[in-house]
């Protein structure tokens, strides 16, 4: 699929659906680093009048997790659209402007400083435009195409 499909597929979904789209991606990525993130650190201690004390904290800091990614992918599509519509342009800047507020608005709230919320407003506005930047592919297009078998015939083979 060359880049004017691609283009021309991405423009199928409204702003709503992309952002809709970016939130659940984060409450599933978040859901799944919080699963992680409980294994390493979350040693459950023994309550009294809770059963299964292990479930309940994984749960709890899953959900944490979950929603936090949520709310960051949702703010940061839906701020990259919103910048997106206004500018009638399609470029990195868009991304970084949704990259700064998700990064302030989500994470400054959550770390309850205006010094957090300017440094992950910073750090994912600088993480978005590099990717913007760089292309969006870790792979380099360079016109040959690598079949997962052999095209020829082998001369030696035949004889």
């Amino acid at each position: 699929m060359d880049t004017t499909d691609r283009r021309y597929l991405e423009e199928e979904d409204s702003s709503l659906t992309k952002t809709m789209k970016g939130a659940a991606t984060g409450l599933a990525a978040g859901t799944i680093w919080g699963t992680v993130v409980a294994t390493w650190l979350d040693v459950p201690r023994v309550e009294r009048n809770v059963a299964l004390p292990g479930l309940v904290r994984t749960l709890k800091m899953m959900g944490n997790h979950g929603l936090t990614f949520a709310a960051i992918g949702g703010v940061y599509i839906g701020v990259e659209q919103l910048t997106q519509n206004y500018r009638m342009k399609r470029d990195f800047v868009n991304g970084a402007v949704g990259g700064f507020v998700a990064g302030a608005a989500i994470l400054g709230f959550k770390g309850k400083s205006i010094s957090t919320a300017l440094s992950a407003g910073a750090a994912l506005a600088a993480t978005s435009t590099a990717i913007d930047v760089g292309g969006q592919t870790t792979r380099v297009d360079t016109g040959k195409e690598y079949y997962p078998y052999t095209t020829k015939k082998r001369v030696d083979a035949a004889n």
